[in-house]
């Protein structure tokens, strides 16, 4: 289970009760942005849900988008690559019980420490949508999270992806590969194209996203919305995607379609498919019908 964080309720409070009912399932923070927590803080917690799951716990970690941090935190969103790298190897050195003084070029630490180490390693994940942010996962995380499956898109990652592995000494077999893939598993197609529309003009209306769009075989499509946005249009904005946009960033049909497109992901190098549900007509048929596509 993968709890994002964003507007509405937290990710921790959320995986902390999802720990306390549960035994087995893994539980992560799909992501946590790093720019409103100290890395001090980020390790406290990811000690603690740790603790309280067993050792069941992934952290999460990425960026976050510009508008968000700067807009809704009023925090500025300086440096990310520097600010996350950072922020990996701090949290890592005190999740072994180190005492440490830091001196980067963003977080000055004189007397950094927990007081205790965790019992064992908590995996670090890397959200990475563009190449810089993929190379370095590819160099100091234990996993990557990418966002909106594209085929084409998956290639290029896992290319950067051993580029950054490489740099390191390391090897791109001992780095998860996860993302997130919208799946709606249904008999009426149609159905669905109306809530993934949304979803997709969602995150068209963050210009990072827009941009990627455009990159992933979307261009035409991409500068439309942005145009229509600009307007305030949003209906034209949402006219201007495609079924063939809709058909390539997400995977809805039949439940054999949607395991055989799974599986054409994960021979591309997608470890780990994080199955994100969107809704049609009633919601919560609609995520049972997809869970139980992948249940057996």
């Amino acid at each position: 289970v993968w709890v994002p964080e964003g507007m509405g309720l937290d990710a921790i409070s959320q995986l902390s009760a999802f720990a306390t009912q549960t035994s087995r399932i893994r539980l992560g923070t799909g992501i946590l942005p790093i720019f409103y927590r100290t890395p001090t803080l980020t390790a406290m917690t990811a000690a603690g849900l740790d603790k309280i799951s067993d050792h069941r716990f992934i952290l999460g970690l990425g960026v976050g988008h510009r508008g968000f941090i700067e807009e809704v935190h009023g925090i500025p969103f300086q440096r990310p690559l520097a600010n996350l790298k950072e922020t990996v190897s701090i949290v890592r050195s005190l999740l072994k019980g180190e005492r440490l003084a830091h001196k980067g070029r963003i977080f000055n630490l004189s007397r950094g420490s927990l007081g205790y180490s965790t019992d064992f390693p908590v995996p670090i994940y890397i959200a990475a949508l563009g190449p810089k942010m993929i190379e370095l996962a590819g160099e100091i995380a234990d996993g990557v999270l990418l966002n909106w499956a594209v085929p084409t898109y998956i290639e290029k990652a896992m290319e950067h992806l051993e580029s950054g592995a490489t740099r390191a000494g390391r090897k791109v077999e001992d780095i998860d590969v996860a993302c997130y893939v919208r799946v709606a598993s249904t008999g009426d197609v149609e159905s669905v194209r109306a809530p993934l529309k949304a979803q997709i003009l969602r995150y068209a209306s963050m210009e990072h996203y827009r941009n990627f769009f455009a990159q992933t075989g979307f261009q035409d499509e991409a500068n439309a919305i942005g145009r229509y946005l600009q307007e305030g249009d949003r209906e034209k904005a949402s006219g201007a995607i495609t079924n063939r946009m809709q058909e390539t960033l997400a995977v809805f049909g039949s439940p054999e379609y949607c395991r055989n497109e799974i599986e054409k992901r994960r021979s591309l190098g997608i470890k780990l498919p994080v199955v994100a549900p969107f809704a049609s007509g009633g919601a919560l048929n609609s995520y049972r019908a997809t869970i139980e596509t992948f249940s057996s």
